[in-house]
């Protein structure tokens, strides 16, 4: 951990690391960064092909919000880049599968994006010099692999591409809220 207690290194995972989590790395970098908070936030994909641009819509989306995608290259999940994290954040319960899957020890530090929002905001913040493991597994109390199997509108932030259920615009306005919801539970004021 560093001395602001929370994590020091932030992995978000979705499928093909060309929508949802460039673009979540990339809110959760800036917003970090605007609070001088040294945290290494990066992004991969389960299913995804080394070296892909993130998608021409992400990128219009992106710019909306104020980042520039243009440079990102998806890259695929490995046991590597689960080393030194301190929080995953898969966008989708199989993300989490997936994560577990290549590294159990994970499993109390790897929540969907937004059952860690929801758990979190039921049990409140982390207190200021609480450790960032410690709120974590007050906020997995309970909680067993098992409740990740399937799909849940709770859980899961939708894919936009190819989808008939969201666009890219509501992706971004969700990801920009739910990302300023996990900072005021992770850095209380």
């Amino acid at each position: 951990m560093n001395d602001h207690g929370g994590p020091r290194a932030i992995l978000v995972v979705c499928s093909a690391n060309q929508c949802r989590s460039p673009l979540v790395a990339g809110l959760l970098r800036t917003k970090l960064d605007d609070r001088g908070l040294p945290v290494t936030v990066t992004s991969v994909g389960t299913r995804a092909y080394d070296g892909t641009s993130a998608t021409d819509a992400t990128q219009q989306v992106a710019r909306r919000l104020g980042l520039d995608l243009s440079r990102h290259r998806s890259a695929a999940l490995s046991v590597d880049d689960l080393r030194g994290v301190d929080l995953v954040l898969g966008l989708e319960r199989a993300h989490v599968r997936d994560v577990v899957a290549l590294a159990p020890g994970l499993w109390p530090r790897t929540f969907t994006l937004k059952e860690l929002v929801r758990r979190g905001t039921v049990i409140g913040p982390r207190a200021a010099d609480e450790p960032l493991v410690t709120w974590l597994t007050r906020v997995g109390a309970g909680r067993r692999p098992a409740d990740l199997l399937g799909t849940s509108a709770a859980d899961d932030v939708d894919d936009p591409t190819g989808s008939y259920t969201t666009d890219h615009p509501t992706l971004a306005e969700d990801v920009d809220r739910l990302t300023d919801d996990l900072l005021r539970l992770l850095y209380p004021a």
